[in-house]
């Protein structure tokens, strides 16, 4: 079995889905300090003029500094999905799969809850759903607490993996640095990374702007494409 492990992000970009389709396990890691400006409760679209980024955002409601991402609640007082479906409506003027993509928004805002990592999780199940990629998640509190605590990400990578028994951990390459491929090795894990080659689309605008939400990937690709570029990767192991 290969796992990967990754906090919950709001309809993440492009890689992120890779890496879900390139493990048998995917692990939501969410007991670590909630950053603000990060990619938990927003993410980046285009703007009305297709050249500048937007963010799209999730309220959030308000909390101690150290407040862990499990904890996080989202600020049910702001009318904020109607917020969100207005901001991409001027999408309509140029992309030509925006029924799609709209109507996988609308339906995941549906939800209802008040936690930040619910929702994101129920809208990764839906986007995974819609592209027929498998989803295999497990919460990182349902497992049982590691025995000793660890030192640094890369040891959090590992005690997943033993405790999962994994045979495999995919991992970002970007985050190849903290990961120390011997000590996964000495416990049978095989250690990869992922490259997306993210080749650029068309977003009918003369230019191409990336690492964009999947919103933005199926707006102007549709779900067959979207699909196809979301498999366009490759895996290294730890040593290469």
């Amino acid at each position: 079995m290969r796992l990967s492990v990754m906090q919950p992000y709001f309809f993440p970009y492009l890689g992120y889905f890779s890496l879900i389709a390139a493990t048998d396990r995917f692990v939501v890691f969410d007991p670590v300090q909630y950053i603000r400006r990060g990619w938990i409760n927003r993410n980046r679209m285009l703007k009305a003029d297709f050249q500048q980024t937007q963010f799209i955002n999730v309220p959030i409601a308000k909390h101690r500094r150290d407040t862990t991402i499990r904890d996080v609640r989202i600020a049910t007082d702001h009318n904020w999905q109607a917020k969100i479906v207005a901001q991409l409506q001027h999408y309509k003027k140029r992309a030509p799969f925006f029924r799609d993509a709209m109507t996988l928004v609308e339906g995941a805002l549906e939800f209802s809850t008040d936690s930040m990592v619910e929702l994101n999780v129920h809208c990764l199940r839906a986007t995974c759903q819609l592209l027929e990629i498998d989803l295999h998640i497990t919460h990182y509190d349902e497992l049982p607490p590691p025995t000793t605590p660890a030192s640094h990400p890369g040891e959090w990578a590992l005690q997943v993996s033993i405790t999962l028994g994994a045979d495999g951990y995919i991992n970002p390459v970007g985050g190849k640095e903290i990961f120390d491929a011997s000590q996964f090795l000495a416990q049978g894990v095989e250690l990869q990374f992922i490259h997306n080659r993210l080749t650029p689309y068309s977003q009918r605008n003369g230019l191409f702007v990336p690492g964009l939400s999947i919103l933005d990937v199926l707006m102007f690709n549709g779900i067959e494409n979207t699909r196809k570029l979301v498999e366009d990767y490759q895996l290294t192991t730890g040593g290469s």
